[in-house]
């Protein structure tokens, strides 16, 4: 069994740790690290070690996720540099942190994957992509997609992606759950309750998306399978194509997605 590390305890590194735990890795087998105890104690409840030691967790662990804020991954690979070896697996969630970044940082020839998850690995529903560095080898990379199975889709791709996949999954999230809002203050505002409408859009959001995905059909087509002639949602549909819906969805897919390139630039 493959022991797994994460140094950093925020929402990400929950939400693939907690997702690993759904299938074959064992509590016992993970260790996470963080500075303070603030979010160590959700881990803990779940069977995992913690511990403030950067170190310890690398040194104790096959894979190594490497879960903390950007401008911080310079400082956390200076400090646990000279305790990675070149049979371990190290993987970066950090956003527009590159693979050249991370393997200038780390010992030669180190195994280095850069991955991008997104907030649903909470519930098993996320939708992940990785790419390999130049020493990862695509076992490697078969590894890391067993591991992370359970934590919902998870695809490989050249690293230009990554950043891609940030604007559409990793910020897209957002997107969706500000339209379920918007959904929900919607229905209130034609006289529903709020608690009522929220329930509603968010199970709205959750129907359609399986919907969209386990039937394979372009949003396109069922966009209009939804929509009879002289019917409620065609004159819904306008609406939201005169208030700029769809150019402002591609905009703010592009901004997330510049965003996450500058921040790899600095």
């Amino acid at each position: 069994m493959f022991l797994i590390g994460f140094i950093g305890a925020g929402n990400m590194a929950f939400g693939i740790a907690k997702g690993m735990l759904s299938g074959n890795v064992l509590p016992v087998n993970i260790k996470v690290s963080a500075p303070s105890s603030t979010n160590l104690g959700r881990f803990q409840e779940l069977g995992m070690s913690v511990t403030h030691s950067n170190p310890e967790v690398v040194c104790g662990s096959d894979v190594v996720f490497v879960a903390v804020k950007p401008h911080l991954v310079p400082h956390v690979l200076s400090e646990v540099s000279r305790h990675v070896t070149k049979k371990q697996i190290i993987v970066s969630v950090a956003a527009g942190v590159t693979l050249a970044l991370l393997e200038e940082l780390l010992p030669e020839n180190s195994i280095v994957i850069r991955l991008m998850p997104n907030l649903p690995c909470l519930v098993q529903e996320g939708a992940l992509l990785f790419a390999r560095g130049a020493n990862a080898k695509p076992e490697d990379g078969a590894l890391l997609r067993s591991l992370l199975l359970c934590c919902g889709l998870v695809e490989e791709g050249p690293e230009a992606w990554i950043d891609i996949h940030t604007g559409l999954s990793g910020s897209g999230v957002a997107f969706v759950y500000l339209f379920a809002e918007a959904l929900a203050e919607g229905a209130v505002k034609m006289g529903m309750p709020s608690a009522l409408a929220h329930s509603i859009a968010s199970q709205t959001v959750l129907g359609a998306g399986r919907l969209l995905r386990d039937s394979g059909k372009h949003p396109a087509q069922l966009r209009s399978e939804v929509c009879t002639p002289g019917g409620t949602t065609i004159y819904g549909l306008h609406t939201l194509e005169q208030g700029g819906l769809r150019a402002s969805v591609m905009a703010a897919v592009e901004s997330a997605t510049e965003r996450a390139r500058e921040l790899g630039r600095k």
